[in-house]
């Protein structure tokens, strides 16, 4: 059986957190709340920075 590891999970949530980031600043952006168009930005911030993180190639395995 295959095992993933756990960095490309959370990745693949970062990723996802990155296109609801997007959702969400489109919708504030669209009905005019600059709250939840911020908050959105921050989101698309945060999942784009995690996910270059966890796929970092330069990363250690430990044997």
């Amino acid at each position: 059986m295959v095992r993933l590891e756990p960095r490309i999970i959370l990745a693949a949530i970062a990723t996802f957190v990155a296109l609801g980031g997007i959702a969400v600043s489109i919708h504030g952006l669209l009905y005019d709340e600059d709250q939840v168009m911020w908050s959105g930005v921050v989101a698309i911030g945060l999942g784009i920075a995690a996910m270059v993180v966890m796929l970092n190639p330069l990363h250690k395995k430990s044997a």
